[in-house]
């Protein structure tokens, strides 16, 4: 299991520098916040995609996308912080409780972008079924 684990830690290194390395080749040029907040957001809402509705399919009832919504957050909670301590143990960045802060914002930021396209889609159907 250790094996495993350093094996993982050191492939998120490996992604890591990798989008460092995309992100210095790019025009743009984003922070490292600013990168913490795209990237964990866009794989919070991967996750939470992902999840939703397997956790649908299981419930049958009216709570699973609260199910998943506080999944997919417990998801990014560790792997945020799992990002910052293999940062710290591979010298590959540094250890900073805001990246995990903004992390988890850019994942809230996304998850409320789909709330309210969610909620404009259920609108146009309802609107529409009534003509």
């Amino acid at each position: 299991m250790k094996d495993f684990l350093y094996w993982l830690v050191y492939r998120l290194a490996d992604i890591h520098t990798w989008i460092l390395q995309l992100n210095n080749n790019l025009e743009p040029n984003f922070s490292d916040k600013e990168l913490h907040f795209l990237v964990i957001g866009a794989v919070g809402m991967c996750l939470f995609l992902l999840v939703h509705p397997i956790v649908k399919f299981l419930t049958r009832r009216g709570w699973e996308m609260a199910v998943s919504w506080l999944y997919t957050l417990t998801l990014i909670v560790v792997l945020t912080f799992g990002i910052e301590i293999g940062q710290k143990v591979t010298s590959t960045g540094t250890m900073d409780f805001a990246d995990i802060v903004f992390g988890i914002g850019g994942f809230l930021a996304g998850f409320a972008i789909y709330l309210v396209l969610a909620l404009i889609w259920k609108i146009v159907r309802k609107i529409f079924r009534k003509k």
